[in-house]
């Protein structure tokens, strides 16, 4: 089922669950038939739990009545939370099932965690290693209680408002990492080689430069475009409203983000062509989230994470929609300065550096065992050899007694303890013991 727009906006995940549309007027409105939406992973650790808890208590009438007269503050404030004392004993009941599973599942990444730092602990205070995981409450590990939907909404909540910072900071170690890929490549070329691959390179910068212009994110030319060449309509009927309401795809009464993103395929594809060697897709994502935070910050007047209608129709009267400021894309500036790049090189080279130490002494280890292991293999053929020598000592003193060396039922030789010396006996033991150690090595 949909969620609310005020969940949607803490938990970012309209397109992960089944669609009833709300009236965000208060209207009564006829619920339409439910349809199944793409899933769209939130990117944090915990989706599938958030998910399948969200899932749960959509299906308690009582509290899907709360959630939808809830407003952004109540659900951040966990005034909501309090609501789940009222729902059924099968939701509890199922709740409970879903935490015992995810308690489950992070004792197993602790585990998984403590055995690859080789860190030996044979009374693991599981309660105290939780702590670390904000989502849930670790001192109750078998049932849901409100204070778990409290946490579960916060901790989603401030990890998504962090979400597009960390995708920017990503990106901008990809662009580091690929401009010191190619200064190391041209390092290794010969002058002659180096400046023909050079001035390869400019040629295809600048032929990537060379793209029409982009029309700026939420503008009247961007969305006439749109409405032009996606939606098939005469430009010059172009109505906002309807605009709104055709790209509203699963009919929420807002725009999400992705519905958002959508808008700015056409613009996108004025810059970057997978087919061309000059357009690189990464880039390409990264001018989609900044075109969408660009709308975001001019048009989600009361900071949800959603564009109502009346946002949108009250964007398009403001003096940007009609004349906006030219849209740089990201060719026109560097993503990193000049200092944060040597940074980076200097921390590549320090991991380069604990990499090149770890695989020198995995190697002296590797060679000390294969040592080792000669040594006991030439010990194993020296008590070998002292067995034999011992076993024809024994049958040529029989032989000088004048008596044959005892045999067993097929002829095999056999010794008898009581006549052996002390230190023949004290050999064959230390023999024995060697070569059965040396079996098990």
């Amino acid at each position: 089922m949909k969620l609310k727009p005020g969940w949607l906006l803490l938990l970012s995940i309209s397109a992960g669950v089944w669609s009833v549309p709300i009236d965000r007027n208060g209207g009564n409105q006829e619920a339409k038939e439910e349809v199944p939406e793409e899933n769209a992973d939130t990117g944090l650790y915990y989706d599938r739990y958030l998910r399948e808890v969200i899932e749960v208590l959509e299906t308690d009438p009582h509290f899907r009545e709360k959630l939808q007269t809830a407003n952004t503050e109540d659900i951040k404030n966990g005034r909501l939370s309090k609501e789940l004392d009222l729902v059924s004993h099968h939701v509890r009941t199922r709740l409970d099932e879903l935490k015992r599973q995810e308690v489950s599942r992070l004792r197993m990444l602790l585990k998984a965690k403590l055995d690859s730092t080789n860190t030996q602990s044979l009374q693991m205070d599981h309660a105290s290693l939780l702590k670390q995981f904000e989502h849930l409450d670790p001192h109750n590990q078998n049932t849901f209680e409100a204070k778990d939907l409290e946490l579960l909404i916060s901790t989603a909540t401030k990890d998504l408002e962090n979400y597009d910072a960390e995708r920017h900071e990503e990106f901008k170690r990809y662009e580091m990492l690929k401009e010191h890929e190619r200064r190391e490549y041209l390092k290794g070329l010969d002058q002659e080689k180096r400046e023909r691959e050079e001035k390869r390179m400019q040629e295809l910068k600048e032929k990537h430069r060379q793209h029409p212009k982009v029309n700026a994110p939420g503008s009247v030319a961007q969305l006439r475009e749109v409405w032009e060449e996606t939606d098939g309509l005469d430009p010059q009927e172009f109505n906002p409203k309807t605009f709104f309401k055709l790209h509203d795809t699963n009919e929420d009464g807002v725009l999400d983000e992705q519905e958002l993103e959508a808008l700015f395929t056409k613009e996108l594809e004025k810059v970057y062509d997978p087919k061309n060697e000059e357009d690189d897709m990464m880039e390409m994502e990264e001018e989609r989230l900044r075109m969408r935070e660009h709308i975001m910050k001019n048009v989600d007047t009361n900071k949800d994470r959603l564009v109502s209608l009346e946002e949108f129709l009250k964007s398009t009267e403001k003096k940007e929609f009609s004349n906006p400021k030219e849209w740089e894309t990201l060719d026109a500036k560097p993503v990193y300065t000049e200092e944060e790049l040597q940074r980076f090189e200097v921390e590549l080279r320090d991991k380069e550096e604990e990499l090149r130490r770890r695989a020198e002494t995995l190697r002296q280890e590797q060679e000390l065992l294969k040592e080792r292991g000669k040594a006991l293999e030439a010990q194993k053929r020296e008590y070998q050899q002292a067995v034999l020598e011992m076993s024809q000592r024994q049958k040529e003193q029989q032989a000088a007694d004048g008596q044959p060396p005892p045999a067993g039922p097929n002829g095999e030789l056999q010794f008898q303890p009581e006549t052996h010396k002390p230190e023949d006996k004290e050999i064959l033991h230390h023999s024995e013991v060697f070569i059965h150690a040396g079996h098990s090595v």
